[in-house]
């Protein structure tokens, strides 16, 4: 069979499409399975790429606010300080400060590269450990804003997913076990297997899901209505529906808070530098004055 096939290849083909695959080959509908798959991929993809570019963009935002916080530190301060040496006088304390803070900086600026590469492989290295990945992947969730919006996307892929698989004829226990590893978040795929037991102990996937909040307190609320009325797989579709249009909001207001905050951060910066070395102009024309 197709799906047969496919299953050869798990690195190009994923067990949900060849699940869906392999429901359209015994249902006689595979052209309607084919279509559902390629939707589902293409949304997913959609999802990812919104919140990727989403949490990048406050990341480059924040590299450059750095770069030009080294360039004043190690480019313009040293020159306004010896500038401001040739004066033979004390400085004003706001101006002696951001001396102190520059020369801290510049002595220490090897110490502080290794310790952020350092920092950096340790982190990268921590993801590539199964409980290492869990435990970031949990700590990320519960980062403001970012967090939400991590469980926003975590929980429209996984209704997506599960709506789709469960409208084709798909039983429950191989749908969770399927939709698992579309979740790119570690904890919250830890959650889904955990309710996937739940529901073999006898549970209803609402409590398997409500366990703990890691997905978004909306989803077992309604897989819960879902269960009872018998149209889960219409109620987790209508779930995804509206998440996906809610991330959708919620990544355009985060971009719009985000931007005056990092234009606040970094005009913060060069304007404290400026005020500090026209702070000791002043001083020094006063003190000349007298």
């Amino acid at each position: 069979t197709l799906s047969s096939a496919l299953a050869g290849h798990p690195r190009r083909f994923p067990d949900y499409v060849i699940q869906l695959i392999r429901v359209g080959e015994s249902s006689g509908e595979l052209d309607r399975m084919l279509t559902s798959a390629a939707e589902h991929l293409e949304q997913s993809r959609n999802l990812r790429l919104l919140v990727v570019n989403a949490l990048a963009y406050p990341f480059i935002v924040m590299i450059l606010a750095m770069g030009v916080s080294a360039f004043m530190v190690l480019g313009v301060i040293p020159k306004i300080e010896r500038f401001l040496a040739g004066g033979g006088r004390s400085l004003p304390p706001l101006t002696q400060h951001l001396l102190d803070v520059s020369h801290w900086l510049r002595d220490y600026l090897p110490q502080i590269g290794i310790g952020l590469g350092t920092a950096a492989a340790a982190v990268a290295l921590l993801r590539q450990w199964p409980p290492g990945r869990l435990a970031l992947d949990a700590a990320c969730l519960r980062i403001p804003l970012a967090g939400n919006v991590l469980r926003m996307s975590g929980t429209a892929v996984f209704a997506r997913g599960m709506g789709i698989l469960l409208e084709s004829g798909v039983g429950l226990l191989e749908s969770l076990r399927t939709v698992e590893p579309l979740v790119r978040n570690r904890a919250l795929g830890r959650r889904i297997g955990l309710a996937r037991l739940a529901v073999t102990r006898g549970e209803s996937l609402a409590e398997g899901l409500a366990a703990r909040r890691e997905f978004l307190p909306m989803l077992p609320r309604m897989v819960a209505v879902g269960e009872a009325t018998g149209t889960l797989g219409h109620t987790l579709n209508e779930v995804a529906r509206f998440h996906e249009g809610q991330l959708v909001a919620a990544i355009r207001r985060l971009s719009l808070l985000i931007e005056p905050v990092m234009i606040l951060v970094v005009g913060g910066i060069v304007g404290f530098v400026y005020i500090a070395f026209f702070v000791a102009l002043f001083s020094l024309a006063t003190t000349g004055g007298k």
